[in-house]
């Protein structure tokens, strides 16, 4: 018995560390990643990612991140990483990474991640924010 109650606490222990937090510019969470699956703010499911591929809350392909590159459902270049700079597929500067912190291309300050990895912000900003 001591067993199966460590066990289950062992398994909600690691369900709740798997779990990061998306939150706005004025601090409202706007969304949630746990594992390869994407919610928004309030809990629905609006995307998952399988290798490279991201997809839709409907399975539906969204688009891929190759190395630096992310591209669209189509193959087209929508977006290219540079260090912690995001930009759209014109060149132009769209975002930045500073730690946490999300920033518009203008450098305000438009989200913060609680615990989100580099790939899954990346990932949140170009398709589901």
């Amino acid at each position: 018995m001591k067993k199966l109650i460590l066990f289950t606490i062992l398994l909600l222990t690691v369900g709740i560390a798997n779990a990061q937090y998306m939150y706005d510019g004025s601090g409202r969470q706007i969304g949630k990643a746990n594992g390869n699956y994407y919610y928004n703010g309030s809990g629905r499911q609006i995307g998952k990612v399988e290798g490279n591929y991201i997809y839709d809350g409907s399975g539906h392909q969204l688009g891929k991140v190759d190395g630096n590159y992310v591209y669209d459902g189509t193959g087209h270049q929508i977006g290219k990483i540079d260090a912690n700079y995001l930009y759209n597929g014109s060149g132009r500067q769209i975002g930045k990474l500073d730690g946490d912190y999300l920033y518009d291309g203008s450098g305000h300050q438009i989200g913060k991640s609680d615990g989100f990895r580099r790939m899954q912000i990346i990932i949140f900003f170009y398709f589901f924010m």
